[in-house]
């Protein structure tokens, strides 16, 4: 006998919506190409340009490259992405900076045989520090720097990067250790000493005027060899 078949009906199945999580952009960790120096440079110096006139969104990187006159290929080479590109051009400009710091350190604080007297080393200290105030705060490459970090600190890898970390505060420090074994300082921890030098000097006017450019406001002097001479009622060798 015939059997009868039932027909089976499909119960649909409805899927569930995914909420896709957002994701927070990362420079690359990609290896990238050593390449040519001129060709980074030149790269670096479009980028920056680029940046500071059109800001880091509204640059792109065929921009970048027209101006470098390489190729975007290129670009993405040597940098991964815009975004470690600007990280390298804060760089850039850090490294910079910590070489005319050092520069300074050389010209003003290396000679310990001809720091004779206390005016001596009081001297030397000043002259740094407004050498300080004036080739590097008062330098276009310190303004562009400050530009950049206010203007794209989103797209950095933290709030308030800096690329030069504590570089300069250790290369004091170690100058600081320099006069403290010549007999001219004691300086039982060179590091808070190069701190509260700098809080002395510079931070008094950044607290007061907003500014320790030396070049552009003549109040800056008076501050620097007043924060010295209480530095040196600290921590000058008895």
């Amino acid at each position: 006998m015939p059997t009868t078949k039932t027909p089976t009906t499909k119960t649909p199945t409805t899927k569930s919506p995914t909420t896709k999580t957002p994701t927070t952009k990362t420079p690359t960790t990609k290896t990238l190409r050593a390449g040519s120096a001129q060709k980074r440079a030149a790269i670096l110096a479009a980028a920056r340009d680029l940046f500071l006139a059109d800001g880091f969104d509204r640059s792109s990187v065929d921009a970048v490259a027209a101006r470098a006159e390489v190729s975007k290929r290129t670009v993405y080479d040597y940098f991964g992405d815009k975004q470690t590109l600007l990280q390298a051009v804060v760089d850039a400009i850090g490294e910079s900076m910590i070489t005319t710091i050092r520069r300074t350190l050389d010209g003003t604080l290396t000679d310990i045989d001809g720091l004779t007297g206390p005016a001596d080393l009081e001297d030397a200290l000043v002259t740094f520090s407004m050498r300080i105030s004036t080739d590097m705060l008062g330098s276009a490459e310190y303004a562009t720097l400050q530009r950049l970090v206010r203007a794209e600190s989103g797209h950095l890898p933290h709030r308030g990067y800096n690329s030069m970390a504590d570089t300069p505060d250790e290369a004091l420090a170690e100058r600081f250790a320099a006069l403290a074994g010549a007999g001219l300082l004691h300086v039982p921890d060179p590091r808070l000493a190069a701190d509260q030098f700098i809080a002395l000097t510079f931070g008094v006017a950044l607290d007061r005027l907003g500014s320790a450019n030396a070049t552009e406001d003549t109040r800056v002097r008076p501050l620097v060899v007043e924060g010295v001479r209480t530095f040196l009622r600290a921590y000058r060798a008895a």
